[in-house]
Formats: structure tokens, sequence, C-alpha cells
């Protein structure tokens, strides 16, 4: 089973429910994700033992829409697996040591992602900057993580990133992560208490060119060298998160510096026991609708 946020043709107005057997089925009295990330994983447990069946409608008949709105922000963790911190200290031409260095420190590497708006889902396309020359896929375990700190469930990430910027200088990382279409999120968050080992998680990404495998690879959540319960712990030490937040958990897997991502290549992402996620790559001039899309989520339907 799966919460997610969806519309339903001639409906303002997203509703949020169950996903099951290719079924939708609203929780009631519930409008929003925001609203999930307010109560308490026990309560959310027991809104979606609850949906309401009569109003279920198959999940080809609505458009399934990012797992996040309100005031929830996005955030993501890096340096968080070996092979990510090899990735940076490759990248980088000056101080290098600040990734070895926060590879095993105490603190670790978080910063903020996207606000709720920003965030494309499956189907719909990633980013690439005008300004950067590699641009890389980095496939992520989000988690979703209510007010009070509880993890409510897990989503599929991808943390598009320009690593020349961020490997130009430390100081650049903003913008290195932060634009239009750079995070993604499957529309399916599986809840908590049906995923018992979120750290034993086999991860793998695809990238595709012409329809023809340009690079893929695989990796498991428990290569990471941090707790995912760390991480969170870091997130709300000094944040109000008053709609909760969602947290991306670091990607263990890292395309070498002669790859690059083109408009028209097409990106797939898959966490077991989670979900998939799949996104065609534009240039993030295509992506100003992303604005609209918030008055209008049916914006979205015409760019996938």
């Amino acid at each position: 089973m799966h919460l997610v946020r969806y519309v339903e043709p001639n409906a303002p107005q997203p509703r949020v429910g169950t996903l099951e057997r290719g079924t939708v089925a609203p929780l009631p009295g519930v409008s929003s994700f925001a609203e999930l990330l307010r109560a308490e994983v026990a309560e959310v447990h027991d809104l979606a033992s609850r949906a309401v069946l009569a109003d279920a409608c198959a999940v080809d008949d609505v458009l399934l829409l990012p797992p996040v709105d309100g005031r929830t922000e996005v955030w993501a963790a890096g340096v968080t697996y070996e092979r990510s911190m090899d990735a940076r200290i490759e990248e980088t031409t000056a101080s290098q040591d600040v990734y070895a260095r926060v590879y095993d420190a105490a603190r670790p590497e978080l910063f903020f992602k996207a606000p709720a708006w920003r965030v494309v889902t499956d189907g719909e396309p990633i980013g690439v900057r005008p300004d950067s020359e590699v641009t890389v896929p980095e496939p992520e375990l989000a988690m979703l993580v209510t007010a009070a700190g509880e993890v409510l469930g897990y989503a599929v990430c991808n943390d598009v990133s320009s690593r020349d910027i961020e490997g130009a200088n430390p100081l650049y990382l903003p913008q290195a992560k932060v634009y239009d279409g750079s995070c993604a999120l499957s529309p399916g968050v599986r809840p908590a208490w049906e995923v018992p080992e979120p750290q034993a998680l086999g991860i793998r990404v695809r990238v595709l060119r012409d329809g023809t495998t340009l690079w893929e690879d695989r990796t498991s959540t428990a290569r990471m060298h941090r707790r995912l319960a760390d991480l969170v712990d870091h997130l709300r030490r000094a944040l109000t998160l008053p709609d909760g937040a969602v947290l991306a958990t670091g990607t263990g897997v890292v395309p070498g510096l002669d790859l690059t991502l083109l408009p028209g290549d097409v990106v797939e992402i898959g966490v077991d026991e989670v979900g998939t996620l799949r996104n065609p790559v534009v240039a993030t001039s295509d992506l100003g609708w992303l604005a609209e899309a918030v008055d209008d989520p049916w914006v979205r339907a015409a760019h996938r």
C-alpha cells in the first residue's frame, strides 16, 4: 500500500488517499499531505485503515501528484555513503578535505533542496542548468518526517545535481543543488509500518539515451555510513517544521565525470519495497509551468 496525493477530473482540489492494487481511495477528512505530517504516525495508520472505499476509483482515472504540499520542505543529506565521499573528492578542484572530514564527523551534511511547489514526480521532467557541464542523477531513499520527528514513510528521490558547479567551490552547493527540475519524488509513499528494515533496501538507477542504456548502477541503504535516525535528529535540532519535511538520505552511486545528463535523456530509479521513479530530462527553461501548477494541478498533465 502507498499513500498518495492526487486530483480527479473536473475537481480543482487535490485529495490524499491510499493506492492499493491499482485502486485509489481517499482518506476521511484529509485534503493534504501536510495534514498527515502534522499528525502522529499511529493516527495516519488508523486513517489508512479507514480509507473511503465508496469513493474509490482506478489510479488511471486520476492524476498523481508529488507527495509534498503546504509548508513542507524538502531537505537532503550528503556524503552519507563512501562512494559519495569519493565522488565529491574526485570532482572538487579545491578544498577536497572538506568531504573526507564531513564523512566521519559527528554532524552530517544537510542542505535545503526544494520548496513543495518546485518538486516534480513520476513522468514529469527534471532539469539541467544552462551553465552546468556535468549534471547527474542521484538516486536516494527519502523519508517523510512528521512535525514531531516520526518517520511516516519512504519515497524515491532523484537529487539532481550539477557536479561541476559544486566541484568548483563547495560554497556553490546551493546553486548546484537547488534549481528548477532538480528534485523529483515518487508519487507513492510507502508507510513506515510496512518497511521494517529501511537500512537494507536495494537502490538502482539507469540513464537512457535514445532508448539505449547509457549508464546503470546499484547500491543498498545497508552501505550507508549514517543512521537514518541520526539524520532526522540533526535536521530537527534548530528547525521548526510545522508541516514536517521530506529528507533525502544521500546517494551511494555516482557516475564518472564523463557522464552528464542531456535534454532527451530518461532517468529511471527504483528502491526496493518503496517504488520507482522515471523522469525525462529537459532544460530548466522548459520548467516555468511549475509555478502555474500550484493553482491548477492539471497543468502537470500536459508535461508528462
